[in-house]
């Protein structure tokens, strides 16, 4: 198994790509190790690697970020040893209570219907290259509120981001927008 590895626009945050499918569907953002030993044997073992404090599934990559101490150099083997080990295992990636996702609905009323097409169709799959995710939150008086997540989650550049491109994108598109906001 060869799993390649890339780094992201966040320092702290690298992105796994095992060459096969991850997650059928949706994400899962593990940022509680204790959630993480519950809910995914991946992110288990991914969590056991000392200086882990993020994990982060997506369709077919995995983001990890470590604390300011963890060394990328030390971690790496055992991280990409971690991610073999659960490939080879067989056991599931994720219980299906842990799996996120926001997609439109019936209730949605027209204008969040359109920014959850947007960010679906649009931002979520240029974020995913970088290792990230942005999920939609809310929308009320103009101000759409948006989760960052994996890479993207206290990324440097996430606020230039969300400002500048996805904040400009929604606008055009989508008039009732005046402003986009990150929420935790």
């Amino acid at each position: 198994m060869f799993i390649q590895t890339e780094p992201t626009p966040n320092p702290a945050t690298l992105k796994f790509l095992p060459g096969r499918e991850v997650m059928e569907t949706g994400v899962v953002d593990f940022v509680d190790p204790e959630a993480a030993r519950r809910l995914s044997p991946l992110a288990r073992r991914l969590f056991d690697i000392e200086g882990v404090r993020g994990v982060y599934l997506g369709n077919d990559f995995i983001s990890v970020t470590k604390h300011d101490a963890g060394d990328w150099q030390l971690m790496k083997p055992e991280l990409l040893g971690a991610i073999m080990e659960h490939f080879l295992s067989g056991d599931v990636t994720c219980a299906p209570e842990a799996v996120q996702g926001a997609a439109a609905s019936e209730s949605d009323d027209a204008t969040v219907r359109q920014i959850k097409e947007l960010i679906d169709t649009r931002v979520r799959p240029a974020v995913a290259n970088d290792g990230g995710d942005i999920t939609f939150h809310g929308f009320d008086r103009g101000i759409v509120y948006l989760h960052l997540q994996g890479a993207c989650s206290g990324c440097p550049s996430s606020i230039v981001t969300l400002k500048s491109g996805i904040e400009n994108l929604l606008k055009h598109y989508v008039p009732e927008v005046v402003e986009v906001r990150a929420v935790n």
